[in-house]
């Protein structure tokens, strides 16, 4: 049981536990590696990115695998005038996450978060539940009010 899992169990939504087998470590692109093992959209599957302001905030963007974060939109959407990605070994120690297993959700630092806004139009999107090999299907609007995201246009 994740951090991930309890924190949406405490909370009462609902939502689906979807595990693989991850292959590889040497596969760099975790979230699309979730979505052809499930069998899903790439629209579909959320990766977990983390970004720095330039006053060392940092900041979670939710974006889908098939797409590449903005950092220009990101950084609109933060309302600052730059971010940079957030080194791997400060994302995991902040999260208490592994990268490729980073969740939106039950992180050990609570961090503004950002959504993009592409999630509202499906009924189900996937996060990572917390480890590589599982991920969460749950209604995107469960995802924000849990969250207190933002939903913004974050994709280039």
């Amino acid at each position: 049981m994740t951090p991930a899992l309890r924190a949406l169990e405490a909370a009462g939504i609902a939502f689906d536990v979807c595990e693989y087998t991850h292959r590889s470590d040497d596969r760099p692109d975790y979230g699309r590696e979730a979505a052809a093992e499930l069998g899903l959209s790439e629209h579909e599957v959320f990766k977990t990115l983390l970004v720095s302001t330039e006053t060392g905030e940092l900041v979670v963007a939710v974006v889908p695998v098939s797409c590449r974060l903005s950092m220009k939109a990101v950084a609109a959407a933060a309302g600052t005038k730059r971010v940079t990605m957030c080194d791997p070994a400060a994302a995991e120690r902040s999260t208490g996450y592994v990268v490729g297993g980073i969740s939106p959700i039950g992180q050990r630092k609570r961090l503004r978060t950002l959504i993009d806004e592409s999630a509202v139009r499906l009924d189900i999107m996937y996060v990572s539940g917390g480890r590589r090999g599982l991920d969460i299907g749950l209604a995107p609007a469960e995802l924000v009010a849990l969250l207190d995201a933002d939903l913004a246009a974050l994709i280039a």
